[in-house]
């Protein structure tokens, strides 16, 4: 198949396809007439690739599963220059994880602190003589902790 219909297929554009045979990630075969021809491992190979980019993986991290590929094993992730690629993967992404979790405790802390100091103006509003809780809002107009304007 030519470039376009692998390009149709694999639901990539023609100038992606050019590039990952710059990077050589695809290999550059030609007919009599010079154009660029491919097969049905191409379309495993470009597979394999599409998915890995899918899960986050950059493109030169996807090489070993390529490199796997073209050695003629039937999956790209059945050597162990992939295996330590979903390794370092792994960690990387405990990593995000473990920030995230953390980030994620911190807003969690500031709401609830938010939370227990808007019941507190709102009590206080009740409170007989007690202030009228006001917030400003992005365009300037007061209003009170309901939210409504004031």
């Amino acid at each position: 198949m030519r470039i376009g219909e692998l390009a149709d297929r694999v639901g990539t554009t023609t100038r992606t396809l050019r590039y990952y045979e710059s990077r050589g990630l695809l290999p550059a075969r030609r007919d009599g007439n010079g154009y660029r021809t491919y097969g049905e491992d191409d379309v495993r190979l470009l597979q394999q690739i599409r998915t890995l980019q899918d899960f986050g993986f950059e493109l030169e991290e996807t090489r070993p599963f390529v490199e796997c590929l073209r050695s003629g094993h039937p999956a790209g992730d059945s050597c162990p220059a992939s295996v330590a690629v979903y390794h370092r993967k792994l960690g990387e992404l405990d990593a995000l994880i473990g920030e995230l979790s953390s980030v994620r405790a911190q807003v969690g802390a500031q709401l609830a602190r938010a939370e227990e100091a808007m019941a507190g103006l709102a009590a206080d509003a009740e409170a007989p003589g007690g202030p009228e809780p006001r917030c400003e809002l992005s365009d300037g107009e007061p209003s009170d902790v309901r939210g409504v304007a004031g």
